[in-house]
């Protein structure tokens, strides 16, 4: 995206988890825009931790409502690898495919991730998790709760795994 200095700039944290894997699972998400801060969470019934983890960054991005200049931080390699390595560009190129025998896994989830990354100016910083993040141990925080007392949602795509 062009003309990102002009953009509002925003901070979102991000965490899921799962209990089990697959299991029940959950997202955390932090927004921060100047002094203000958004908590989002959401639970699915049977999931993976990865899916959760990319779940989190698509609710912190769709909760935007115009286009923005994001530092979108995550403890999961799986998701900053992905984005900032090119991988995920490759597996779309090559028909969601990770190499020539291997699907790619959350096809569904990484296209929406896609179309926002469109929207928004993101850059994904990794953070290790469990550590001396206070943000994103809040989303743990946040994550593991909305599993233990929020409605549980459908994962669609279970069969993605």
């Amino acid at each position: 995206m062009t003309g990102s200095s002009k953009l509002p700039m925003v901070k979102i944290y991000t965490d899921g988890a799962c209990s089990g894997n697959p299991g029940p699972g959950g997202y955390g998400v932090i927004i921060v825009f100047n002094e203000h801060k958004k908590e989002l969470s959401g639970a699915y019934e049977n999931t993976t931790n990865n899916r959760m983890e990319l779940m989190a960054a698509i609710k912190g991005l769709e909760a935007l409502n115009r286009p923005c200049s994001v530092t979108l931080y995550s403890d999961s390699k799986y998701l900053v690898d992905a984005i900032n390595k090119g991988w995920v560009d490759k597996w779309r190129k090559n028909g969601w495919m990770r190499n020539k025998t291997d699907r790619a896994k959350n096809v569904d989830l990484w296209q929406r991730l896609l179309e926002l990354l469109d929207v928004h100016n993101v850059e994904c910083v990794w953070v290790k998790g469990h550590a001396d993040n206070e943000l994103n141990n809040k989303c743990d925080e946040l994550a593991v709760k909305a599993i233990k007392e929020q409605k549980r949602l459908k994962d669609k795509e279970i069969s993605n795994f």
